[in-house]
């Protein structure tokens, strides 16, 4: 795993600090364990398909499931992808530069000023490379005012500029702080695992011979999490958004911006489809395009809603 020094919070010893108990309903459980099996499935969890790393163990081959330190097999990703980190004590660091194969550094000119705050903390590209990074980093619950985590595919900048965001949107949901801090964390895991797994937009294959990757046109390009005074937001960012005039019943972006959405709050988030969300600092799953984000005329912005 290639990693570049960053500004990234490590997570505190754990005798630090006390583990934070999560209570989510049952129904959030079940499809949230769903969305945990459907991303290492689609990351090719099997046996036949690992790649040994290291000498057996024992003699025997071991996975990160198996021993969470002396694993000797790697599950690769579909793509590799890149967590980045901001927060306002990262905006006078110095930026590293990157060694070959590590995350890429931030441009500067893409996001403008804004970006200056934006670190590249690790690329990975297998299974047992997400864990060992998400275990050593602290949780989302746990991050101060005004900080995020962008996990981006490897080579896409968090920024709207990039080429691969401009003619995109997002899907996101905020929720309280006060109501939402035992499950969130939970929450962004779930979402990160379908990201890498690919489940988003790609569900399992209803026939045998079907084909069950990811596509080169897949939509997603990273999700973020986000903590301020009140709220926290998670969101997934798509590498296009459907027109203004787009018809539900033709138009194949619109229906699959729409798949994502659903499946982002049925089967990640654990809310039932026909659920209201809408109340205080917690906003309905909606999406917007990065355009309409712009504009000053708030009236004329298009709204899907999941």
């Amino acid at each position: 795993m290639a990693e570049v020094e960053s500004s990234a919070p490590v997570a505190p010893a754990a005798t630090s600090v006390a583990p934070t108990t999560v209570q989510m309903p049952e129904s959030a459980i079940a499809a949230a364990t769903q969305a945990l099996n459907d991303a290492l499935e689609a990351a090719n969890i099997t046996t036949d398909e690992t790649t040994e790393t290291v000498e057996k163990v024992d003699g025997a081959v071991k996975t990160v499931f198996d021993s969470p330190t002396k694993f000797n097999v790697k599950h690769p990703l579909y793509s590799p992808w890149t967590l980045w980190f901001e927060s306002q004590q990262s905006k006078n660091l110095p930026k590293p530069a990157p060694a070959p194969g590590s995350a890429p550094s931030t441009p500067a000119p893409a996001g403008g000023g804004w970006m200056d705050n934006v670190r590249p903390v690790v690329s990975f590209n297998s299974v047992e490379e997400f864990w060992g990074l998400y275990n050593n980093i602290v949780p989302p619950s746990l991050l101060p005012q005004k900080a995020n985590y962008y996990l981006f595919k490897e080579s896409i900048i968090p920024a709207w500029e990039d080429e691969a965001n401009k003619h995109g949107g997002k899907w996101s949901f905020q929720m309280p702080k006060d109501k939402t801090r035992a499950g969130v964390d939970q929450m962004w895991m779930y979402t990160m695992l379908a990201a890498i797994g690919e489940t988003f937009e790609t569900p399992m294959p209803e026939q045998e011979n079907a084909d069950p990757l990811p596509s080169t046109s897949d939509l997603i390009t990273g999700v973020i999490f986000s903590t301020r005074n009140s709220f926290y937001r998670i969101s997934i960012w798509t590498r296009f958004a459907p027109g203004p005039d787009a018809d539900p019943a033709t138009d194949e972006i619109l229906k699959r911006i729409v798949a994502i959405g659903k499946h982002f709050k049925t089967s990640v988030l654990g809310f039932n489809e026909e659920d209201s969300l809408l109340g205080g600092f917690q906003t309905e799953v909606e999406f917007i395009s990065h355009a309409d984000s712009e504009k000053k005329d708030k009236k004329s912005v298009r709204k899907i809603f999941a």
